[in-house]
């Protein structure tokens, strides 16, 4: 009888979702979605393009941490966003790096410092695997281990939960990631933007900003600066 009784409840309940999907009206059902997977239009949502501060360049990256997005800066003025989860509260950092390496399907391998906290954590996870926390493309920024990647988890986007890499949706990077060729100047800061809708258009490739620089990453609250050598 009990077995029965949790059938029939199982049962009732998934009757009830297909029911509930199919008469919710789409506005509804996106924004369902959009709460479920950490997000509104400020945190988390959707990608889009937005008018954005002309002092950066055409093909810069900017990473706004007080935003929860990151700017692929198109032509003056104009920006496309992307929504992000970032750093949390013991892992907030920012500097100005470059795009060293760009890795599709990279595996993944935790870091000394993951496994201190969660020694049953894998050793590696391959690459293209469906539980990989780097999701399906990966940029690696300077000679630091952050990355900007794709996504396991993508109830997390616009949260603050990350060890330090910029985390996006995998088909956001899937759109980022032909746009933005090794040498990019990536901006990562606690800034916030003031933004607005800008016309729908279709951003070409930008140039390679490659270049031999250095990028300092000065983690808030500590005074001390790291310098990071950019190859």
């Amino acid at each position: 009888m009990r077995v029965r009784s949790i059938l029939t409840r199982t049962l009732t309940l998934v009757s009830a979702s297909v029911i509930l999907a199919t008469a919710m009206p789409a506005m509804a059902h996106a924004q369902l979605v959009d709460f479920l997977w950490g997000g509104d239009s400020e945190w988390g949502g959707q990608r889009s393009v937005v008018r954005f501060d002309t002092k950066y360049r055409p093909g810069q990256l900017i990473a706004s941490f007080g935003d929860r997005r990151l700017y692929l800066i198109t032509k003056p003025g104009t920006a496309i966003s992307y929504p992000i989860a970032v750093p949390r509260e013991q892992s907030r950092w920012q500097g100005r790096l470059n795009v060293t390496q760009k890795r599709e399907n990279p595996s993944w391998t935790p870091t000394p410092e993951m496994l201190r906290e969660n020694p049953r954590l894998p050793a590696w996870v391959p690459g293209g695997h469906p539980m990989n926390p780097l999701g399906v493309r990966a940029l690696y920024l300077g000679s630091s281990t952050y990355r900007i990647h794709g996504t396991d988890a993508p109830w997390t986007i616009g949260q603050a939960v990350s060890k330090g890499c910029i985390r996006m949706y995998n088909e956001d990077v899937l759109d980022l990631y032909p746009r933005v060729p090794v040498g990019t100047v990536v901006t990562v800061t606690w800034e916030r933007f003031k933004t607005g809708p800008a016309a729908l258009e279709t951003a070409s490739t930008p140039p390679s900003t490659a270049g031999g620089k250095a990028a300092n990453i000065g983690r808030k609250n500590v005074t001390r600066t790291k310098t990071v050598s950019v190859q």
